[in-house]
């Protein structure tokens, strides 16, 4: 008998066609339909080809999409006659498959086929990961169901008991694929199958599982593949092409097929499902390398390892945990604080800390607490750590609630060529980028939190996104808690982010005019312009390299040098309140014992630490906090006759407060020279990374000390931008006292990871540093930050 060859490619198109593509659960339906109809064809095909013949021993076997039943309507063919090698000739098999493969082919499918045995599986499965994950899906067509039966169940069989050799592999081959292909999520022009997120990820998840090292997630993840094979069905039929890549001109179509309101809705979906699909698969192949180390090492029941990292953190195999202490059910500020301790680890957090830390934590009173405020600049502050767990709090559902308008940028595409990521992707990006320069900036908090909200009024409908964006932003940085003055500052540089690029490139800097625009920018403020400034240089380099040009960047710098021109630099703390030490105080100091009191505010603590004024106290008293591993947020330290009066902000990372007594003890035993209290902070600082000077992407550089003049009549001051880290202040302070100076006032200050701090120091005898003095104790003051100096 002769098989109708009708065109099954048209046959194929045509039901998809009449299956429509934005009705609910149509793809699943479609796809199904696709799958049966191909299956009867080949069936039929197998008829004919075998002519009623016995056909023990011997099979036709589908694997790829029509294995699994996923198949578009222009999808590959992918075909195996399978045999045990003993059931024909060597001819007669040649002849069989010549009569399988020709009628496909006249059919108008793209084939991909094969002969082997059930031992050449294996054989191949051995040598060829992907042939190996590819054979994991083998089902029978027509024919012999046993042999197909058997050569699935050897192949999966070697693909377990190899999983711990093949794993590397199969990591490997994934980092060679993906830095192919791209990102499906922040490509116009993704590739559906072969990006990271796209459909192959899909198969590895599931040959992950099949390897019995791990389950892999579903719910999401299995909408994620849903609406992502929906996209191709839908490529097929608008290009009349089995291709899987979405291309510009096929946008339109692709959206209105697919029910879409327009094209960037569409890409929008097709991105979401992408990050969700690579989310889903870089969690699975760290479940799977866990799990593989965990055999490997098995010799009986063995405790985790978990080493601490802080606030009731771990770190166990890769991952950050939360302790067996967390107080998941009452702390809001546990979010944060993990979110924090991950990055600047530069790992994920674990997907089932996140789901229990959306799940359980509660939210946080609005406005935001101080507190809280700190741990989300510090977040912001992490550098190119930042983007995977940001990933990782978005899918947890934990960005919406902090951020309830991320949710309009979130995965939405930029149409600009200049743009390499979505909206999203790239507010963290520039976020990054503006880590690296908080030197040239006295407010690092609201530089990146400008630099997270800047485009956030790229929402749909939007003409204008920094007017759009302005209030949104000015909503979003009133409900965290920000002062009046600087939810101004914010608001205006989400306003302002496009008009120093615009008047650098468009307008004569010699013009006052064009100055003149650039001061009015920002109020005539030479600190936002600053901070306007870096931004517009970290949101055109985030966007790419041709929006961030060596031309563009010489424009801005010539542009932000003429308008400083006649702007003082530096702004120094007002003394603030007349402050007053109490008799308790004074008693207690007269008496030779320091007089320290502790209160707790709401996950920080206030330190009021009373003493007499001596050269070094500052250096001993920082010391000795840090060493107690208390981290110093804010402090202003003053002397009244005599009587140092400080106060310090600080935060516990052990969740324990601080111990007035053992502070008390500390300074007395440093002030008999007994430094032993210190010992701490030298083994915390062996832990603890000193900052790189080389400049790069998230790293600022050289730290920053600069000399305020004609701040004060009875003191020098300096001020001083860098990154903290334990036992700055300490080092500090060792430096300015070798100096034979006396800090007679700080304000002490940390914003997102950077230090803004304020020293009125003296020589011996009260008198202002000579100019030679002053030159020393700036270097002194930058070789301590940058780590240079031996610490004390």
């Amino acid at each position: 008998m002769t098989i109708d060859t009708t065109d099954l490619a048209a046959r194929r198109l045509d039901l998809a066609g009449a299956r429509g593509f934005h009705v609910p659960g149509a793809g699943p339906a479609r796809r199904s339909a696709i799958s049966a109809l191909t299956r009867q064809w080949l069936t039929q095909v197998w008829q004919d080809a075998t002519d009623s013949r016995a056909t023990e021993g011997i099979a036709l076997a589908a694997v790829g999409s029509l294995a699994r039943g996923d198949a578009g309507p222009l999808s590959d063919v992918d075909l195996v006659l399978l045999h045990y090698g003993r059931s024909l000739s060597g001819e007669d098999l040649r002849g069989l498959a010549d009569r399988i493969w020709y009628p496909v082919w006249d059919a108008g499918v793209r084939l991909d086929h094969a002969v082997r045995t059930v031992n050449q599986c294996r054989t191949v499965a051995s040598g060829d990961l992907a042939a190996a994950v590819g054979l994991l899906d083998l089902e029978c067509i027509a024919g012999d169901a046993e042999v197909v039966t058997a050569a699935r169940s050897t192949v999966a069989h070697d693909w377990r008991a190899n999983a711990r050799r093949r794993l590397p592999q199969l990591v490997e081959g994934l980092k060679a694929r993906h830095a192919r292909h791209g990102d499906l999520a922040q490509s116009l022009e993704a590739d559906l199958k072969e990006a990271h997120g796209g459909l192959r990820d899909m198969t590895v998840l599931n040959a992950l599982a099949a390897a019995w090292l791990t389950d892999r997630p579903h719910g999401g993840v299995d909408e994620a593949h849903q609406v992502l094979l929906d996209v191709r069905d839908a490529v097929h039929v608008v290009t009349g092409k089995g291709r899987d890549r979405l291309t510009r001109e096929d946008h339109d179509a692709v959206a209105a097929l697919l029910g879409q309101p327009d094209a960037d809705d569409m890409l929008t979906t097709v991105a979401t499902a992408g990050r969700t699909v690579a989310f889903a698969l870089d969690g699975t192949v760290r479940r799977a390398g866990q799990s593989q180390r965990a055999r490997a090492l098995r010799v009986g029941p063995r405790r985790p390892q978990l080493n601490p990292l802080g606030f009731g953190m771990f770190e166990h195999d890769g991952e950050v945990v939360l302790g067996p202490r967390s107080t998941l059910s009452t702390d809001p500020l546990l979010p944060l604080r993990a979110a924090v301790v991950a990055a600047r680890n530069n790992l994920p957090i674990a997907p089932t800390t996140l789901a229990n830390l959306a799940g359980q934590t509660p939210r946080l009173e609005e406005p935001w607490p101080e507190i809280a405020r700190d741990l989300f600049a510090d977040l912001l502050a992490t550098g190119p750590g930042l983007v995977s767990v940001w990933e990782g709090l978005d899918q947890a559902g934990l960005v919406d609630r902090w951020l309830p308008e991320w949710a309009a940028v979130r995965s939405r595409p930029q149409r600009s060529a200049v743009h390499r990521h979505t909206v999203d992707r790239h507010l963290i990006e520039t976020v990054v980028i503006a880590g690296g320069l908080v030197r040239a900036v006295s407010r690092a908090d609201l530089l990146l939190l400008a630099a997270l909200l800047h485009d956030i009024g790229k929402v749909p409908g939007a003409h204008d996104h920094a007017a759009t964006g302005a209030p949104l932003a000015r909503a979003i940085v009133t409900r965290l808690g920000y002062s009046a003055e600087d939810v101004e500052v914010v608001t205006t540089l989400v306003r302002e982010h496009l008009t120093l690029i615009d008047l650098a490139t468009r307008r004569d800097h010699q013009d006052p005019g064009t100055v003149g625009a650039a001061r009015d920018a920002v109020g005539g403020s030479r600190e936002v312009f600053d901070l306007l400034v870096a931004l517009t240089e970290a949101d055109a380099s985030a966007a790419g390299p041709q929006a961030w040009t060596d031309w563009r960047a010489t424009l801005l710098r010539q542009l932000a040098e003429a308008a400083r021109t006649g702007w003082e630099e530096g702004s120094v703390p007002q003394p603030g309140k007349a402050v007053t030490v109490g008799a308790q105080e004074l008693q207690s100091v007269a008496a030779g014992e320091p007089r320290v009191v502790v209160r707790p505010q709401g996950g920080s603590y206030r330190i009021d630490v009373f003493d007499r004024d001596r050269l070094g106290l500052f250096a001993d008293t920082a010391g000795l906090l840090a060493a107690y591993g208390l981290v110093v947020r804010t402090a202003i330290l003053r002397t009244i006759e005599g009587v140092a009066a400080n106060e310090w902000h600080v935060e516990s990372p052990s969740n324990e407060p601080p111990d007035e007594q053992r502070i008390v003890r500390g300074l007395q035993r440093l002030a008999q020279g007994d430094r032993a209290p210190l010992g701490l902070l030298d083994r915390r600082r062996q832990f603890a990374a000193r900052p790189s000077a080389s400049a790069g992407t998230g790293s600022p550089g050289q730290a920053r000390a600069l000399v305020v003049p004609h701040a004060s009549q009875d003191a020098t001051v300096i001020e001083v931008r860098a990154q903290d880290r334990p036992g700055l202040l300490h080092e500090l302070g060792i430096g300015f006292a070798k100096a034979g100076l006396s800090v007679r006032s700080a304000h002490i200050a940390t914003y997102a990871g950077q230090t803004l701090d304020t020293f009125y120091v003296t020589e011996f005898g009260g008198r202002l540093l000579s100019p030679a003095k002053v030159a020393q104790t700036v270097a002194m003051v930058i070789d301590t930050c940058d780590g240079t100096l031996p610490s004390a």
